[in-house]
């Protein structure tokens, strides 16, 4: 058999077709340059609302669409729906349970026995937080979605958004996966990538940071450890009944004992069965959200400070004898984002004054909790504002330049004060739920 022979037998077996070759000249005379072709993309079939974005809030806005209506489809980075709850292991679901839809999302955990509920006084009032499973969640999440009709594609990102020259609308969303690339439209778009990717896109104004001087909170990466038996670490495990102040202290003792010092200067330990616990000890400070290069450098940093951590524990003995990591993160949880402009913008005042709206889609309940900007501030801080409940408005998940595209999730339109309280996945999965009933409304009322 001869060589050509031989590929053809190998590769046409295999019911594989080549990929056609693309030849380009690199633009003239600029070696930094590279010139794309252009081409024609599939346009997937449409849908009436296109959400961006398979985490907490994407997940309530898709949901809830779906069950009024709405054909809907779902796109997400990562390999399972969750998002921070799952590829980002957070573990904990802070300010959270308002709403027929996060009620039936603890619910559908507490079959798998999959979550633990408590409290504790952070200040005044005292806020609940729910520890759960991570891979339970992702079950959860992805039957929530099949059984409301939601159509998911998952490993596929966001690229390029384009407006229509005709109107205040996007018209298609352009996106890579292993299909390549594509182009999808619809009637109405949901921004829920948490960073505000498909708004920025789509050219919408935003702000990032604290304005004075750009910086905005750290990253951090989550860690989950296996050990004999959590009970024997009680004393550092914030979820067993001590006060928050003496158990991260005692944690931070013993990881400082162990000869580290941890980036984030209130770690904290969270028990999810009898052996594992959750921990949070990483903080990545300047990370920007739109650097690759500086996202790939401050994962691998965050991933090697959580192993040293856990080996440095394990070394002490006692309570921490035969403790390991089980898993890391596949990605940093970033506190910040962009802030898309909307209709109207939350401010500090708000938070404050406890405000009330016409249009609320939801409240927020915790506190302002700024992590420390540079790693020699204080680890926490309420920027001096002492929050009440206050209401989130639909007109603050609506963009500003464009009439189709909403904004779910910690991207909304706010200051770097309100965002520090209603980043959390309580709000946004609320808020989300409103949203996509509101979504699945509006669509029967088109022509």
């Amino acid at each position: 058999m001869n060589r050509k022979s031989f590929i053809k037998s190998v590769f046409g077996a295999a019911g594989g077709a080549a990929l056609p070759p693309m030849t380009v000249r690199a633009a003239e005379g600029d070696a930094s340059a590279f010139r794309e072709p252009a081409r024609s993309l599939p346009v997937v079939a449409g849908c009436d609302i296109l959400v961006c974005g398979g985490g907490p809030a994407g997940i309530a806005v898709a949901v809830a669409a779906a069950r009024g209506g709405a054909k809907v489809r779902l796109l997400e980075l990562r390999g399972s729906l969750g998002g921070i709850w799952t590829s980002g292991l957070l573990g904990c679901m802070l300010d959270f349970g308002r709403g027929a839809l996060a009620n039936e999302l603890l619910s559908r955990l507490d079959v798998f026995g999959a979550r633990r509920g408590y409290s504790y006084a952070v200040n005044d009032p005292p806020y609940a937080k729910d520890v759960y499973e991570p891979e339970y969640m992702k079950a959860v999440c992805e039957a929530m979605c099949r059984e409301a009709g939601v159509k998911v594609q998952l490993d596929t990102r966001v690229v390029a958004a384009y407006r229509d020259s005709q109107s205040r609308n996007v018209d298609a969303v352009v996106t890579e996966s292993k299909s390549g690339r594509q182009a999808w439209r619809a009637r109405m778009f949901v921004d829920s990538t948490g960073d505000g990717d498909l708004a920025a896109f789509a050219g919408c104004g935003f702000d990032i940071g604290f304005a004075k001087d750009g910086r905005d909170q750290p990253a951090s990466m989550m860690a989950v450890l296996s050990t004999p038996d959590a009970d024997a670490l009680k004393p550092f495990l914030l979820n067993c009944g001590g006060e928050y102040g003496a158990v991260t202290r005692a944690f931070r003792s013993e990881i400082r004992r162990a000869g580290l010092v941890p980036s984030y200067g209130n770690p904290t330990l969270y028990r999810l069965t009898r052996n594992l616990v959750l921990m949070m000890a990483n903080h990545e400070y300047g990370v920007k959200i739109d650097d690759a290069a500086g996202i790939t450098a401050a994962t691998m940093r965050a991933r090697s400070e959580n192993i040293a951590i856990a080996a440095a524990l394990a070394r002490l003995g006692g309570p921490w004898d035969g403790l390991r990591v089980a898993a890391t993160a596949e990605q940093l949880g970033h506190r910040t984002a962009r802030r898309i402009h909307g209709r109207y913008t939350l401010t500090r005042a708000d938070v404050i004054a406890g405000a009330r709206f016409g249009d609320a889609a939801g409240e927020s309940r915790f506190p302002v909790d700024v992590h420390a900007l540079t790693k020699s501030g204080d680890a926490v801080s309420n920027m001096g504002v002492k929050a009440k409940p206050f209401q989130i408005p639909l007109s603050a998940m609506r963009a500003r330049e464009l009439d189709n595209l909403y904004m779910a999730g910690r991207c909304i339109s706010g200051d770097p004060v309100a965002l520090a309280s209603y980043r959390v996945t309580g709000p946004a999965f609320q808020t989300g739920e409103t949203l996509g009933r509101r979504l699945a409304e509006a669509v029967k009322k088109m022509p």
